[in-house]
């Protein structure tokens, strides 16, 4: 792991470790039942017609770009997103580093349960343990992040099994061939190419474009970070990409409509 990542992780299971507690797969799967359905967040990004999805981010910060839009509302930006035809969010609720809260992700999921047109929520976040994969479920996300590099084969084992139980799909995020093999291993349905190496924090397309066509084509492939373009969404969809999470060009865009518009007709 990169010094960053590492410093991420530490902090994240320190973080949680007032509230950690054995959650069974039981107690998931009745969560899930007793629980509002969601809608599916792997459906969603397989698109009818030729276009590429998109799964739009609320982030308001990050490491590598810092205040991109502080104290915007996950509310308002969510809205937003679901006028433009989003096809799924992606919502940080890490608040030391990208300013979310699991707030964001109850407010979003209910003023989506209240239409007619509910868009699947991801929840972004280090995730290390079945009870973040509750909180996602009782929060009314569809999905959450397993990032390959950052967790041991057993972790992730774990967090896979318990997504199941909970009715939630999984996104394995990875970096190289290896972390391919290992999503694999692990039966990833969704696996996205994270186009930003967390050891520099340099953005490079090429990353999707040489992972990618490594993805087996039953799996659905995004492609993550740096697509702020029509021009980029065209390369990794000339890749094989069936999806793209864009965050920060469309947390700054004054028309995300256009910009998503842009993607799709790429």
């Amino acid at each position: 792991m990169s010094d960053k990542l590492t410093e991420i992780m530490a902090w994240k299971r320190r973080e949680i470790a007032p509230i950690v507690r054995d959650v069974s797969l039981d107690e998931l799967a009745q969560a899930n039942a007793a629980l509002p359905s969601a809608p599916s967040f792997a459906s969603a990004l397989r698109r009818p017609d030729t276009c590429i999805a998109v799964i739009s981010e609320i982030k308001r910060r990050s490491p590598s770009a810092g205040d991109i839009r502080a104290g915007a509302s996950s509310l308002d930006q969510a809205m937003r997103y679901q006028t433009a035809g989003a096809d799924a969010l992606s919502i940080l609720t890490d608040e030391r580093y990208f300013g979310g809260t699991l707030d964001d992700l109850r407010g979003v999921t209910a003023h989506f349960r209240a239409t007619a047109s509910a868009r699947p929520c991801l929840r972004k976040d280090f995730m290390v343990h079945p009870v973040q994969v509750l909180q996602a479920r009782q929060a009314g996300a569809s999905a959450i992040l397993i990032i390959v590099r950052a967790l041991d084969d057993s972790e992730i084992r774990t967090l896979k099994l318990a997504a199941d139980a909970a009715g939630l799909d999984a996104l394995f995020e990875v970096h190289n061939e290896a972390e391919i093999d290992r999503a694999l291993m692990h039966e990833a349905r969704i696996i996205g190419v994270n186009n930003r190496d967390l050891s520099v924090f340099k953005t490079d397309l090429g990353l999707s474009e040489r992972l990618i066509p490594k993805i087996p084509s039953p799996i659905i492939a995004v492609s993550e970070s740096g697509i702020f373009t029509a021009a980029d969404a065209a390369r990794v969809r000339a890749a094989g990409a069936h999806a793209v999470l864009v965050g920060e060009a469309l947390m700054r865009a004054d028309d995300p409509a256009a910009l998503i518009g842009s993607f799709r007709s790429a």
